[in-house]
């Protein structure tokens, strides 16, 4: 069976965003210790709500995002129009996804289809990385 040919443009990525275009460079290196403190220093998560994204990467098909949460912080409940995975770098998230509740503590990695309604919950102070990811053409609901 013959594989298909993609075609790709380098960079083609970064020219449909206005803002932060870095965000979508061919290639990013970035630093996750570095990404961490800086976003724990910031006032969301040190006064108002407890808990600071950050976004390090941002293509039309694929947004990666650094999320910081204070204990017994929450996310209501969402829903994302890509599928998505969460992986707990440091502490315990519980996901409440329709009539289950899954804890996802360091280390582990749980995904989730695409409009699937969920709220996060941190149990103890918890730092993780969410990969939201679109097709090129979103199918028709």
């Amino acid at each position: 069976m013959a594989t298909p040919k993609i075609r790709c443009k380098l960079g083609e990525g970064s020219k449909t965003l206005i803002r932060l275009p870095e965000l979508a460079a061919p290639g990013l290196k970035i630093c996750l210790a570095t990404a961490i403190r800086q976003q724990q220093q910031h006032e969301a998560f040190q006064r108002s709500t407890g808990r600071s994204s950050t976004t390090l990467a941002k293509y039309p098909d694929l947004r990666i995002v650094l999320v910081s949460m204070k204990a017994n912080t929450k996310m209501h409940e969402h829903k994302a129009a890509g599928r998505l995975s969460l992986l707990t770098l440091t502490g315990c998230v519980r996901l409440k996804v329709l009539d289950h509740t899954v804890d996802v503590p360091a280390g582990h990695l749980f995904t989730l289809d695409r409009c699937v309604p969920h709220d996060v919950e941190a149990l103890k102070q918890s730092v993780f990385l969410l990969t939201i990811s679109w097709p090129h053409t979103m199918p028709e609901n």
